[in-house]
C-alpha cells in the first residue's frame, strides 16, 4: 500500500524551507528514521527522516524548491507488517527524529531605539539650554533620557505640574517600541531594471544568507558602532606557539593564535565587565553576564557561522585549541548542533589566515562588542634604541557606543594587547 511522507512541523516560527539535497531515489528501499531530504530554513539545516519503511515509489520535491509543512516529500510502498517493525504515526516520528544541522542561529530581535525628533536630534547648545528650562524633569531623569536617546519634549509628564518622571520615560520607550513592532518591517526600495544595461541572472537567496543579511542589517541600523584599532607585539607568543604546536597536533588540535586570543579576551572581559553584557533598552538596564561563552566566526560554504565555545575562562589554551578545531570542523561540515550556535557573550573573528590587516567587524547582537584579528607580520620595531624584527598582530574592536565609551574601548584593547605580549604570564593567570 502506497503511503505519503510529508514535511512535519519544524518548530515555532518556521513556516517554510528550501530543499538542499534529496537523499533517496525511486526504487530505493528505506527504513524508518532514514533521512530522505536535507532542508534549509532560516534557523537551521535539518535532515527530514521517513516515518515509513518500504520502497520509494516517487519523489515529489525538487532541489532548491521551497516547501511548507504538510508538503508531500515522497510516496512509499510500505513494507508488509511481517517485513518491518511497526512504525509510529508519521508526524510524531518525524518530529522526534529531525536532526538539526547548523545554520546561523537567529539573533533575538532588537528593540528599536525610541524615536527622537529629527529637528532636535543634534540640537545646538542654546537649544539644549532652552529644553532644560522648558521641560520639567530632574537631572537624573534627563540623564536617563539621554542614555536612551529620548527627547524629553516628546514625553508627557505625570508628576505635579507636568513634571516628567523616570517611569514616564520608560513608558514612552515601551509605547514607542510597541508602535514600531506594529508598523511591520521596513520595505526595501525598488531596484531599477538592470536588464536595460545588459544580461542579468537572479539567484535565490539561501535561508542562511537571508538570516545573515537580516541580522547584520539589524545590528548595523540599531547599534551605534565605534571601531578602535591597536597592535599587539606577539613575538613571544609566536615563539611559544611554535614550541608547543606539535604536541597539540598530536592530540587532534591546531595551536593557532586564536586560543591565546580567547584567553586574553576573557582576561579583558573580567577587567571590563561592561563588554560581557547586553543592553536592555526598554528596561533601561545593562545585563552583565557572569559567564564567558565566546563565539568564533567560521567561514563555511553556506556563509559565516558563529559557533560558541562555553566557559572559556575554565579551559586551558591546549584544551581550547582541540575544542575549537573540532567545533569549527563540524560547523563547516554541517554537523554542529543548533545549541552550539547560541548563547555567546562576545565574538572573535580572525581573518589572518586569509590576509589583510585591519577591518571593522559588526557587533553580533545582542552582544555589545566583537574583536577582529588580522594576520601577524614581521615588522621593524624600535626597542631600546635598536631596530628589531617583531611579529605584530593588528586587532580591531567594534562596540556599542551606548554601553562603552571610547576611553574604555582603548583600555580594553591595551589590556588585550599586553596579555598577548606576555603569554606565559597570561597563561599563569597573572
Amino acid at each position: 500500500m502506497a503511503e505519503e511522507v510529508r514535511l512535519p512541523d519544524l518548530g515555532e516560527g518556521i513556516d517554510q524551507g528550501d530543499v538542499v539535497r534529496i537523499l533517496v531515489s525511486e526504487g530505493d528501499s528505506i527504513a524508518v528514521d532514514q533521512p530522505v531530504i536535507e532542508l534549509e530554513t532560516d534557523k537551521a539545516l535539518v535532515e527530514v527522516p521517513s516515518s515509513i519503511a518500504g520502497t520509494v515509489a516517487s519523489v515529489n520535491v525538487r532541489n532548491a524548491e521551497r516547501i511548507s509543512p504538510g508538503a508531500v516529500l515522497i510516496t512509499v510502498d510500505a513494507a508488509q507488517a511481517g517485513d518491518a517493525p511497526e512504525t509510529e504515526p508519521e508526524s510524531r516520528a518525524a518530529d522526534r527524529n529531525i536532526r538539526q544541522l547548523p545554520a546561523d542561529a537567529p539573533m533575538e530581535p532588537q528593540a528599536p531605539r525610541a524615536p527622537v525628533n529629527a529637528d532636535t536630534d543634534e540640537a545646538t547648545p542654546a537649544a539644549e539650554e532652552t529644553s532644560r528650562i522648558s521641560v520639567p524633569a530632574a537631572p537624573s531623569v534627563r540623564r536617563f533620557a539621554r542614555e536612551l536617546g529620548v527627547d524629553l519634549r516628546q514625553v508627557p509628564g505625570s508628576g505635579a505640574g507636568g513634571r516628567i518622571t523616570r517611569e514616564d520615560v520608560k513608558g514612552y520607550v515601551q509605547s514607542s517600541l510597541s508602535e514600531a513592532g506594529q508598523s511591520g518591517p521596513v520595505v526595501a526600495p525598488d531596484l531599477p531594471d538592470f536588464t536595460r544595461w545588459g544580461h542579468v541572472e537572479r539567484q535565490p537567496l539561501p535561508g542562511v544568507r537571508r538570516t545573515i543579511a537580516q541580522n547584520v542589517s539589524t545590528a548595523w541600523a540599531q547599534v551605534p558602532h565605534v571601531t578602535q584599532f591597536d597592535r599587539a607585539d606577539v613575538t613571544d607568543l609566536e615563539a611559544f606557539r611554535q614550541r608547543h604546536k606539535t604536541g597539540t597536533e598530536a592530540r587532534s588540535g591546531k595551536l593557532t593564535p586564536t586560543p591565546f586570543v580567547l584567553k586574553a579576551v576573557v582576561s579583558a572581559l573580567k577587567a571590563f565587565p561592561q563588554f560581557n553584557a547586553s543592553l536592555d533598552l526598554a528596561a533601561g538596564q545593562l545585563v552583565l553576564k557572569h559567564y564567558y561563552h565566546i563565539g568564533v566566526a567560521v567561514d563555511t560554504e553556506r556563509g559565516l557561522l558563529v559557533p560558541v565555545l562555553r566557559d572559556v575562562d575554565r579551559r586551558g589554551v591546549f584544551e581550547l585549541a582541540i575544542q575549537l578545531d573540532d567545533l569549527a570542523r563540524r560547523t563547516r561540515e554541517g554537523r554542529a548542533d543548533l545549541e552550539e550556535l547560541q548563547g555567546g557573550t562576545f565574538t572573535v573573528t580572525n581573518l589572518g589566515s586569509i590576509g589583510g590587516t585591519s577591518f571593522t567587524p559588526i557587533v553580533n547582537f545582542p552582544e555589545v562588542a566583537i574583536l577582529g584579528m588580522g594576520r601577524s607580520r614581521q615588522e621593524p620595531v624600535v626597542r631600546d634604541g635598536r631596530i628589531e624584527a617583531r611579529f605584530i598582530m593588528p586587532i580591531c574592536l567594534s562596540y556599542d557606543h551606548r554601553v562603552v565609551d571610547g576611553a574604555d574601548g582603548a583600555r580594553f584593547t591595551r589590556h588585550l594587547a599586553e596579555s598577548l605580549e606576555d603569554p606565559e604570564r597570561m597563561l599563569l593567570g597573572g
